[in-house]
């Protein structure tokens, strides 16, 4: 018998908060291997924000190199809390709702999971509707009509489609999805290579594009205010052979347009130190109008925002490692859900840590080189501000169908991979417990999609990514609070059959365990209160910190402290 697992001695299935669902899995099948939970994590890493992560970064002044690197290190920081959390899943065979039990009580868990839920469900929208729009793509591309930017029944049948496929994989159960991420992960890493060898092969090499990438890091164009005279730097595109691909610029200053001028990247004198008043464009030249290309409207940056010192810089990096932790805050929590499947504990070790860092930093890589490799090859691409760092703007700049096709196609298979392993295993399981005799892991996963077709994702995704520090504040003191439990209190012995009692031990008082309720909110009000006061600003901004070790440290004490907590498990250890 495998050391590493834990069996359950006792039959329960007569209790309430017992089901097949939520039992723990017997080691004759635990069916997940190293590759199994690797594929898994290329499967969830390989989504659209993953490829946008990078271009938040440069966006806010760093170099492509610093963002690969806080996105690097912020998925190895996430794969520790990532595989300590999991450590319970493998040994005992149980999901989050269930090892969460001992921490925060019978009814106590319902509080975390719940939150945890409601937050997939809105991904799950959200991914269901890109995954449509990439349906929708494809019915286009082959029937030659014309694929719009508004709101139209066709898209809301594409998005029912891919809603529907979603569903065959939840109602076919977890084996259905390790085959699903087992056979998607070779194809999206081989896409990912591909999509680098295009923008080699494009641009004349690996070496042009990371050098031309770099003027991506610093805005389309720059305002300098001096007592006596403001003047704009232009910051155009420049050509795989160091060309400006725009040829002439106008300025709009307060209202009043000037003629267009011959580009420069000389400092332009201006009449104006307010960046609010000054607007401009570039283009090609009037003359060739088989080849006319005019950038979008910019507005210049005030240069000396762009000059952070040391101690700011140090800052900025701290607040993005923050964000980066916060894009995985919810599957740390959950990653029991995942565990639970697999043989040992030096499977889902090995799996985590190769499958969740490589990718991350993988297709933030190819996000970065592709963009750049784009922005240097299509003569569209005039400034920063055009150049296509999403993947729709990046096909849309293609013209044959098939290109369309093949790469929606693509598209799906990611976004399907990502929505199923992210955002439905962890929500069916929270809804299953909520009553376990009524509510299968199946029932979970049809309210988990129904909840995320009333979220109406086509309204909520372009304010979707303001959340990500919000949901690391209130889950970082989740994970904190569990694995002080799991590892501190409790040594990694848990007495299993007492989770599925409702007069257990883990019943405390009224199933409800005040310590961790206490330290939840204790950890939760210490990251939020930033929110409301401006001295403790950095409490909020760091929140997945600040959060978790607040929790983490008033759970252990309270637990340790407290006469009325039962703390050593004094039955029989299953």
């Amino acid at each position: 018998m495998n050391k590493d697992i834990v069996e359950l001695n006792e039959d329960l299935s007569a209790s309430d908060l017992y089901s097949e669902d939520l039992a723990p899995v017997p080691a004759d099948k635990r069916t997940w291997n190293v590759w199994h939970l690797s594929a898994l994590w290329v499967g969830m890493a390989v989504c659209i924000p993953t490829y946008l992560l990078a271009s938040y970064m440069i966006g806010d002044g760093m170099t492509w190199l610093e963002s690969l690197i806080i996105i690097g290190l912020a998925n190895l920081i996430i794969t520790i809390p990532m595989v300590l959390n999991g450590h319970a899943g493998v040994k005992y065979g149980v999901p989050f709702p269930v090892i969460g039990r001992a921490s925060f009580g019978v009814n106590g868990i319902h509080i975390p999971s719940i939150v945890r839920a409601l937050v997939a469900c809105g991904w799950f929208g959200i991914q269901t509707w890109i995954g449509g729009l990439a349906v929708y793509a494809i019915f286009c591309s082959i029937t030659g009509m014309e694929n719009t930017t508004a709101l139209n029944a066709g898209k809301f049948v594409a998005f029912g489609i891919f809603w529907f496929i979603n569903m065959y994989f939840i109602w076919k159960g977890t084996e259905s999805i390790k085959f699903l991420e087992q056979y998607s992960a070779p194809i999206l890493i081989l896409i990912g290579l591909l999509m680098i060898g295009w923008g080699a092969k494009q641009t004349g090499g690996f070496g042009i594009v990371l050098k031309q990438g770099k003027q991506l890091e610093q805005p389309a164009a720059q305002l300098f205010v001096a007592e006596d005279q403001s003047t704009l730097l232009l910051n155009p595109i420049k050509d795989k052979n160091g060309n400006i691909k725009a040829e002439e610029f106008q300025l709009t200053i307060k209202g009043v347009a000037n003629e267009w001028q011959p580009i420069t990247t000389q400092p332009i004198e201006v009449n104006s130190d307010k960046a609010d008043d000054i607007s401009l464009q570039l283009r090609q030249s009037k003359s060739d109008m088989s080849g006319f290309y005019t950038s979008s409207i910019i507005s210049p940056t005030l240069a000396l925002s762009q000059k952070k010192s040391l101690k700011d810089k140090l800052w900025s990096y701290i607040l993005w490692l923050t964000i980066m932790l916060g894009f995985w805050a919810t599957m740390s929590l959950s990653i029991a859900d995942i565990t639970r499947f697999a043989a040992s504990q030096k499977d889902q070790v090995k799996g985590q840590f190769i499958g969740l860092p490589g990718t991350m930093m993988l297709y933030s890589f190819v996000a970065i080189f592709v963009t750049c490799a784009a922005a240097i090859n299509f003569k569209d691409v005039l400034a920063v501000n055009d150049a296509p760092w999403d993947p729709v703007s990046l096909l849309a700049k293609f013209d044959h169908p098939w290109v369309v096709v093949v790469s929606q196609i693509f598209m799906i298979i990611a976004t399907l991979s990502t929505n199923i392993a992210a955002n439905v295993i962890a929500p069916s399981n929270a809804f299953s417990n909520l009553y376990p005799k009524g509510i299968s892991f199946r029932t979970g996963g049809l309210i988990t999609g129904i909840i995320g077709i009333i979220s109406c994702p086509w309204l909520i995704m372009g304010k979707i990514s303001g959340i990500l520090i919000f949901v690391s504040g209130l889950l970082g003191p989740v994970l904190g609070i569990m694995l002080a439990d799991y590892f501190l209190v409790r040594k990694k012995t848990v007495a299993l059959s007492e989770l599925y009692k409702r007069n257990g031990i883990y019943s405390y008082t009224n199933g409800f365990n005040f310590a961790a309720i206490a330290a939840l909110a204790a950890g939760v009000g210490t990251a939020l209160i930033g929110l409301y006061v401006p001295a403790l600003s950095a409490l909020y901004k760091l929140s997945w910190f600040s959060g978790f070790f607040v929790s983490f440290i008033l759970y252990y004490l309270l637990m340790n402290n407290s006469p009325t907590i039962q703390i050593k498990e004094n039955v029989h250890i299953n």
